[in-house]
């Protein structure tokens, strides 16, 4: 759904037409010998006394009949998929129109007409099109759009049709910075969205929704410490996740450096498999605790140990002696734990079986602080010396071949150049992939 701002809804007709349409279309679903009487007081309603304002300087009436109207909506009426919407959207319509938007009187008529629509079973595609446009016909910047999208996404969970909203993470962001309401509110929408893609089966999503719950909790909130502890067993939990360095940024986190999964989030950012066996040894109880698979975080840890060995000997070869030992496997598991790596997108390099030696050509940093940028300094030092070899082999070749043969020269050049040579940039990338 886009973030529009607010979309006006024409209809024809003066005031007291448009409601007796809305009126006539609620006693549909009345036997016919009763309709008749259903309409006549919103009739009484409408037509002005003789020396009394029109109705249609009245705003205070206007009110009154709506709000009238809004009480006898009970259900979706008899009609089809079209009329059904189009009765919504008149209704909607004027109730943006007669309240102001910060009038309690508008958030207590849209509760009751929201939880009326959800309770209908059936036309769901019709439902999905009436919250839909009242969305987009609510200004940009109204708290109304909050209740109205809370709706609609519990709906969507409900019904297991997640995906149909397409929301994204930038769309929920702009929302938020947009819709004037609390920080208390934020934090439940954000919430909300944390449960809805559980419930989906969407855990990455649901994680990324799990930091930005917790980022908008006061750290030192009890709320905030207790939702940083899950967000932490949360990113233990998930079997792709190792930037736990990310979770060190946010300080209802850090907040929680006394509570044993922190230090056993440390190990994954900083240590190895001896530093972790020690925790859990330590600690028996917690892994259970939190519903954590042991040894999926050994493989995690030993993922992440192949990680830093390959990034401090980026574009060496590691022999598998050094690997095994660093992982604590026989040696002949060694390619297999590289495959893994490999898969996982910490590590890019070649495996050779002749010199049973892992070549290493990219790998990520657990993270990135002073050992790291030290360590990338170093290799654009080494690119630096290697580029001005380089342009001593074009210099030289340039004077030796003449005038007219730049071509040659650059192709010398290119042919002269170190192997395994990265621009700084792609030795950067390399530094923090």
């Amino acid at each position: 759904m886009a973030a529009t701002d607010s979309i006006s809804i024409f209809a024809e007709g003066t005031f007291e037409e448009q409601i007796l349409e809305l009126v006539n279309y609620l006693a549909r679903t009345l036997p016919e010998d009763g309709r008749a009487a259903f309409i006549q007081p919103f009739q009484d309603a409408l037509t002005t006394p003789e020396g009394q304002k029109p109705i249609e300087e009245d705003e205070e009436r206007r009110r009154k009949v709506l709000g009238s109207v809004i009480e006898q909506v009970k259900g979706l009426g008899d009609g089809s998929e079209k009329e059904i919407e189009g009765f919504f959207n008149l209704l909607f319509s004027h109730l943006l129109t007669l309240f102001p938007l910060d009038a309690p009187e508008i958030r207590a008529h849209l509760d009751t007409l929201l939880k009326t629509i959800i309770s209908v079973p059936d036309h769901t595609s019709t439902k999905y099109r009436i919250f839909s446009n009242l969305f987009n016909s609510i200004p940009r910047r109204s708290a109304l759009r909050l209740s109205v999208y809370q709706t609609l996404l519990e709906f969507a969970s409900a019904n297991d049709e997640l995906e149909l909203l397409g929301i994204t993470q930038t769309e929920v962001d702009k929302w938020l910075s947009e819709w004037e309401i609390s920080s208390e509110e934020k934090s439940g929408f954000l919430k909300l969205l944390v449960h809805a893609f559980a419930k989906a089966a969407d855990a990455t999503t649901s994680f990324q929704y799990q930091l930005s719950y917790v980022r908008s909790l006061p750290p030192s909130s009890p709320t905030a410490q207790s939702a940083a502890v899950d967000a932490i067993a949360t990113a233990l939990r998930l079997p792709s996740y190792f930037n736990y360095d990310a979770l060190f940024r946010i300080d209802a986190v850090v907040a929680a450096k006394d509570h044993p999964l922190f230090s056993l989030l440390q190990i994954f950012l900083n240590d190895g498999l001896a530093q972790y066996k020690a925790w859990v040894d330590s600690h028996p109880d917690v892994l259970s605790k939190y519903d954590l698979d042991g040894a999926q975080l050994e493989r995690k840890i030993r993922l992440l140990t192949l990680a830093t060995l390959g990034f401090q000997n980026m574009g060496r070869d590691v022999p598998y002696s050094t690997v095994a030992t660093a992982l604590q496997v026989d040696p002949s598991e060694v390619e297999s734990w590289v495959i893994d790596v490999i898969r996982a997108g910490l590590l890019s390099g070649k495996l050779s079986q002749t010199t049973q030696t892992l070549h290493v050509t990219r790998a990520s940093a657990r993270a990135f602080e002073r050992e790291q940028w030290e360590l990338l300094e170093k290799r654009l030092q080494a690119w630096k010396a290697g580029l001005a070899s380089v342009l001593e082999v074009v210099s030289a070749t340039r004077k030796k071949a003449g005038p007219g043969t730049d071509n040659g020269a650059n192709g010398a050049a290119a042919a002269a150049a170190p192997s395994g040579i990265e621009t700084p940039a792609a030795a950067a990338q390399a530094a923090v992939a």
